[in-house]
C-alpha cells in the first residue's frame, strides 16, 4: 500500500471548487459522466460512470471532503482527504490519498494530474 500527497491549484474560489466536488449535477458537468454523491456523511458515491465509488466520511463546507474509496476487497480502507485553501490565483486543493493498492498506484496518481484535476481545470 502506498500513499499520494500533491497540492493542485485551481482558478476558483473555494466556494466554487467544494460545489465542483459535492454537487452530483456539477461533478457531471466536469467529468461528462454520471455522478451520485451527497454531502451526508456515510453515504455512498460515485463519480465518472462508476469508475470511482465508495463513501462519504466527512465534509467540511467549503473547506474539507474525506472519502473512503474502493479497490475490489482491499481490507485496508484507502482514504482520500482534499483540503481547500485560498490561494492568491484562486485555490490551493491539498490532496492525500492513502492505502493505494500497490498495483493501482500509477494509475492512480496519473489519474488524479491527468484526469481528475485535468478536468477540474478546463471546467474552471
Amino acid at each position: 500500500m502506498r500513499d499520494f500527497k500533491k497540492y493542485y491549484i485551481l482558478r476558483a474560489t473555494p466556494i466554487e471548487v467544494y460545489m465542483a466536488l459535492t454537487n452530483s449535477f456539477t461533478i457531471t458537468l466536469w467529468t461528462n459522466e454520471e455522478a451520485v454523491m451527497s454531502t451526508e456523511p456515510g453515504s455512498e458515491f460515485s463519480m465518472f460512470g462508476g469508475s470511482i465509488t465508495g463513501k462519504n466520511m466527512e465534509f467540511i463546507e467549503n473547506k474539507k471532503v474525506v472519502q473512503q474509496w474502493y479497490f475490489g476487497e482491499e481490507e485496508t480502507p484507502s482514504i482520500v482527504t482534499l483540503k481547500l485553501h485560498e490561494h492568491k490565483e484562486g485555490t490551493s486543493v491539498e490532496l492525500n490519498h492513502t492505502n493505494i493498492p500497490d498495483e493501482a498506484y500509477r494509475e492512480i496518481t496519473e489519474g488524479w494530474d491527468e484526469i481528475y484535476f485535468g478536468n477540474l481545470e478546463e471546467y474552471f
